[in-house]
């Protein structure tokens, strides 16, 4: 499976979790806020910051009724325009230079998801080191062309795709020019619920396309993303706020700076835990050995005396003959005087 280089980070089986904090509009339309989120990412150890760019403008119409309205009744926008919505949500334009040279100057690496192409050739003119594009754009492929065609490397979020759709994504990303692709299973409900994340694609997703595959996860906690790591997963992208109680569009299923440190440390050792395929001791289990179970004396034995279940038996340390060989041992004479405590060995047979 050939290995990502986003910048100078390694995504691929050998390496860490790339794990990435989404911001989307959870600034609340505060540029200091944004810049507290870049921090408090950073501090709790992300390898990279993703916002937004586009405009209400450039998403929908400015219109309040029939389809452009929000009419689910379960939705967290439930009443809102489209339009109103992304004119909350968005990331001014302006700001999006001072968030990545933030994220330079603390060592992640800040990007974007462009949501037309007037935004890939923004995101150009800041040299961004990659693109991520979202489940709703999966199938715009005049977006994917343009994308591919800065021969960056492409993230894609999956929601909703069926496999027809992601084959045709995939193949026009490539032939447009983009070398290095990441898949993201991801369900697009918000929040969504563990059991309609569906993760056992994840490795069906990277045999399929034989291309790296992360999740894109808008469930609430660490567990379906440690699982994740279990199943082939080599990037966990998670929305990110300051806290859930300042609000926003996006805050309901956001992490916290603790719950990411939490996700950044378990994935990790989710990802070490993996190792490979190994029976036996390994080197550190090496001292263990001694604590096996083995054939001891338990009482004095005179010379010539019968081992039987009364003098010998099975316990711990395990410096004396293996347990199965018990039925072949009792019966048999001692050769020599055995003091209680002594393990077995064949030369006192």
């Amino acid at each position: 499976m050939k290995e990502i280089q986003i910048a100078t980070q390694l995504i691929g089986a050998k390496h860490k979790p790339f794990i990435i904090a989404e911001m989307s509009g959870n600034h609340n339309q505060s540029l200091e806020r944004a810049l507290d989120i870049v921090d408090a990412a950073a501090a709790a150890g992300v390898n990279g910051l993703k916002i937004q760019t586009y405009t209400a403008d450039t998403m929908t119409l400015n219109i309040n009724t029939n389809e452009f309205l929000i009419n689910d009744t379960t939705s967290l926008w439930h009443g809102q325009s489209l339009y109103k919505l992304y004119e909350k949500a968005h990331t001014p334009w302006e700001w999006h230079k001072p968030i990545f040279d933030r994220c330079k100057q603390l060592g992640i690496i800040g990007f974007s998801s462009p949501f037309d192409i007037t935004a890939v050739d923004f995101l150009e003119s800041l040299d961004v080191p990659c693109y991520k594009v979202a489940s709703f754009e999966n199938t715009d492929l005049p977006l994917i062309r343009k994308i591919a065609s800065t021969g960056k490397p492409m993230i894609i979020s999956t929601g909703m795709a069926t496999v027809a759709e992601l084959d045709e994504t995939v193949q026009v990303a490539h032939n447009a020019g983009c070398e290095q692709l990441i898949l993201l299973k991801c369900t697009s409900t918000y929040p969504a619920t563990p059991n309609n994340t569906n993760i056992l694609t994840i490795p069906h997703m990277r045999d399929l396309f034989n291309l790296q595959v992360g999740l894109s996860d808008h469930t609430l906690g660490l567990g379906v993303s440690v699982a994740s790591i279990a199943l082939g997963a080599s990037l966990i992208e998670k929305h990110f706020t300051l806290s859930r109680s300042h609000g926003g569009v996006d805050s309901a299923f956001s992490m916290e700076p603790s719950e990411m440190k939490a996700l950044v440390l378990e994935t990790q050792r989710a990802w070490q835990a993996l190792g490979t395929i190994y029976y036996g001791p390994t080197d550190s289990e090496q001292k263990s050995l001694k604590f096996r179970r083995s054939l001891y004396a338990i009482d004095d034995i005179a010379e010539g005396e019968v081992f039987s279940v009364s003098n010998i038996r099975a316990i711990r340390p395990g410096y004396g003959l293996p347990t199965k060989y018990i039925d072949k041992i009792i019966g048999k004479q001692a050769k020599t005087t055995i003091q209680k405590g002594t393990a077995l060995t064949w030369d006192l047979l």
